[in-house]
């Protein structure tokens, strides 16, 4: 049994470095997206100035005037209204608008230099490059924020890499 054991132990380490290997050349297929990109919001057919942040866990967009749709109850909580409709209105840095109506799918608590606030969110189809990628997206009012659409790490998994030093191709 020892014979077999060492061998085998042998074997699973060279195949488990060539897999690190592989996984590593993987992000070559990556794209490689600057500090600041310009992102394509299909839902809404407006494209956005977005910062791009690591240090963000979920997308955010800029959205005024949220209201849930339908919903007869009067409750506080908004952990309550998770399934219904929001309906919601967004504006870009150009003043460009749209109003959009999507399924609430989730309710996160946010933590913040302004304290702790709850938001909800919705499915978005966000674009760059031609490529697209459906998210959950934060709903805040982002109008004192120069940028009215943040990219986060569930956008960027497992498809994006960042270069700080890439300046947005429209600058």
């Amino acid at each position: 049994m020892k014979r077999l054991f060492i061998p085998a132990m042998l074997l699973f380490s060279v195949m488990g470095s060539n897999l690190a290997l592989a996984e590593s050349k993987s992000d070559d297929s990556k794209s490689i997206v600057g500090q600041v990109e310009t992102i394509k919001v299909y839902d809404l057919d407006i494209d956005y100035l977005a910062r791009i942040d690591t240090g963000a866990a979920t997308t955010s967009i800029h959205a005024k005037d949220i209201k849930v749709v339908g919903d007869e109850s009067d409750s506080d909580n908004m952990r309550d209204h998770l399934g219904h409709t929001v309906e919601f209105t967004s504006i870009n840095e150009k003043g460009e608008e749209a109003t959009y109506k999507g399924k609430i799918v989730k309710v996160s608590k946010i933590r913040n230099a302004q304290g702790v606030e709850r938001r909800y969110a919705v499915k978005m189809d966000l674009g760059w490059n031609g490529e697209h990628k459906t998210v959950a997206v934060n709903l805040r009012d982002r109008s004192k924020l120069e940028y009215k659409l943040l990219i986060g790490r569930n956008w960027l998994e497992g498809d994006y890499l960042v270069d700080v030093e890439k300046l947005d191709e429209n600058d």
